[in-house]
Order: structure tokens, then C-alpha cells, then sequence
């Protein structure tokens, strides 16, 4: 059984031997929403996939951010959260840090965007950003557009359904940040370009049924393709 609508807070969505997912909450044998958002229920399991509300940082979250101030030992990052996050000279330059030596500031300027991975965050503090990993650190090409922190799923789609489409219709590399934001590389700024207006697609249209297979079409009818 797998069924997909709107549901609002408190609303009943459904009786019986199922585990709560995501923004879902129990009385008995009965499952109800505690978010405005698109139920899903998924091998005995009940979610809602929340429409709208702010990006809650999580150790091991990959994010994008903009750097917005420089320090003497760090910079504070922008992660479209409550939260600025801070990224530690020491991990930049993996623990050689001189500041007799090195430039903050012309390694990373405010404005410059980033790719990071949440490595502390426990809510008494900022979040901790590393840069140390595949993928991750300046980015230096390609494009960036938001979406929705809550919509993220509807991006990714069921076992990567839509993801895939996107980067295979798209010809371009995409790398999904948790806090919403997406950084999309193609051969050409065509490219980058209409995966970005799919994406807008999926921002708009991420609550109805047959999706994936809309963005199918309008990626192939955008480049002339039979569908």
C-alpha cells in the first residue's frame, strides 16, 4: 500500500499494524500527523514528508553553504538554518595551519560557496563544518539553486527514482544539500539551466502524484525529443 495526499496537523491518516515515520505520531493503533505536508506509507511504515519549515542540522549531513564573515582561526558559514555553521582553519588546511603563513581570507572570501559535511552540532553550539572528503570543499563551477529542506525526498524520489532521471535527462552532476540548496554541474550552461527549471518544477509541484514522469517529459520535450 502506498498512498500520497495532503494531510494538515493532527489529522487522522490511518489504523493498524504500522511503525511511525517522519512527522508522525501514535494513540493506540491510530496514526496521526504532527506537520501540513505529503503522506507516505511505505512497507508498513507512515510518514509525512513535511511541505514547508527550516533545515535542522544533523552530524553527517552534507551541506552547502556561503561563507559570510572570516575570523583569525575560522570562517562562519551561512547553512539556511537558525544556525551558522563554522569552518576551522585547521581543517582546511588539514591541521598545517600558520597564520604567519596562511590566508584566510584568500582561501575562502565571504561569498565563496562551499561543499561540507556536519561533523558536531549538538545545540549548544554552531555547528562544525569539515571540508575533508570526496566532493567536498570551494566550489569553483556550475550552478547552485534552493529548494525546500522538507522537499528534499520528493527530489531524490523512491530508491533515487528522480535523482537519477535528473542526472541522466540532465547530463549533469548533482550534488543535493541537505539545508536545500543543490549544486549542479553540466558539460554547458544549457545544461545546468534546465536542470535547475526542473528542479523549480519538483519545488512547485513536489505534492502531486506522476512527477517523475512529468520532469521526464518536459526534460526530453525541452530538448527536443520524442516522448
Amino acid at each position: 500500500m502506498n498512498e500520497r495526499r495532503i494531510v494538515l496537523p493532527g489529522e487522522f491518516l490511518v489504523e493498524g499494524d504500522y511503525q511511525p515515520g517522519l512527522n508522525v505520531f501514535r494513540q493506540g493503533k491510530r496514526f496521526y500527523s504532527s506537520k501540513i505536508g505529503l503522506l507516505s506509507i511505505d512497507k508498513k511504515v507512515v510518514s509525512v514528508i513535511a511541505l514547508h519549515g527550516v533545515y535542522e542540522p544533523k552530524v553527517g549531513d552534507l551541506v552547502i553553504g556561503k561563507v559570510i564573515d572570516v575570523g583569525t582561526f575560522s570562517w562562519t558559514v551561512d547553512i539556511r538554518s537558525p544556525y551558522t555553521a563554522i569552518l576551522n582553519a585547521s581543517d582546511y588546511f588539514k591541521g598545517r595551519f600558520n597564520p604567519l603563513r596562511n590566508s584566510l581570507r584568500d582561501a575562502l572570501a565571504p561569498g565563496d560557496m562551499i561543499i561540507a559535511q556536519i561533523v558536531e552540532f549538538d545545540r549548544t553550539r554552531n555547528p562544525v563544518l569539515t571540508v575533508q572528503g570526496h566532493g567536498l570543499g570551494k566550489i569553483t563551477r556550475g550552478m547552485i539553486v534552493e529548494l525546500t529542506p522538507s522537499k528534499i525526498p520528493r527530489l531524490i524520489g523512491r530508491k533515487g527514482s528522480m535523482i537519477n532521471l535528473l542526472k541522466k535527462e540532465g547530463r549533469c552532476q548533482i550534488t543535493i544539500g541537505k539545508n536545500g540548496l543543490i549544486h549542479i554541474v553540466g558539460e554547458t550552461v544549457k545544461d545546468e539551466e534546465l536542470v535547475a527549471q526542473a528542479i523549480e518544477k519538483i519545488e512547485r509541484e513536489a505534492h502531486t502524484t506522476g512527477l517523475t514522469d512529468r520532469i521526464m517529459k518536459f526534460l526530453r520535450r525541452s530538448r527536443g525529443l520524442d516522448v
